[in-house]
């Protein structure tokens, strides 16, 4: 009865960190000349170091996704998922804190992930030209180091709240 219980409860953390992504991604956002601006990755890095991997995973590429799909950015949805799933691979759920070594290292190749996969994805798919690719590349890092602080600022609250207690028991 338990595990079921537990299961559920992961599940319903997947489906509600999904939910944020998609709203902070989608609705809260800068557009630039290319796309948008958004601190939906806080959530992303949230995910990864509140959930196992699996379920982090799904929310952060699936939620992102979504925005991208329901936003008309069709076309960024396979860069999206993949950098995005990547993304929430770098953060670790097992230590009792959210903010921690291993976590805050995570936000750098978070950040060449973010960088390097969109701009290599728009600079071969899109536009056939890396430079023109790239030409996005402070948007893209703006976005990843505004995520990192709202990140650490949500993270530190969310461990002096004891969020790993009421989360895996």
């Amino acid at each position: 009865m338990n595990e079921n219980r537990n299961k559920l409860k992961l599940i319903t953390l997947t489906g509600i960190f999904t939910a944020l992504t998609y709203v902070l991604t989608a609705f809260l956002h800068v557009p630039t000349i290319k796309g948008y601006v958004h601190i939906g990755d806080a959530v992303i890095f949230l995910a990864g170091s509140i959930l196992p991997t699996p379920y982090a995973v799904f929310a952060g590429s699936v939620g992102a996704a979504l925005s991208d799909a329901l936003s008309g950015y069709l076309i960024w949805v396979p860069a999206t998922l993949i950098i995005k799933a990547a993304t929430a691979l770098l953060f670790t759920s097992k230590n009792k804190n959210i903010i921690c070594a291993h976590n805050l290292i995570a936000l750098l190749p978070a950040l060449v992930i973010c960088v390097g996969g969109y701009g290599l994805y728009s600079g071969t798919v899109i536009y056939h030209s890396i430079a023109a690719g790239f030409a996005d590349a402070a948007a893209n890092a703006v976005q990843t180091i505004s995520s990192a602080i709202v990140y650490v600022i949500c993270g530190l609250s969310l461990s002096k709240v004891k969020v790993f207690k009421r989360v895996n028991p």
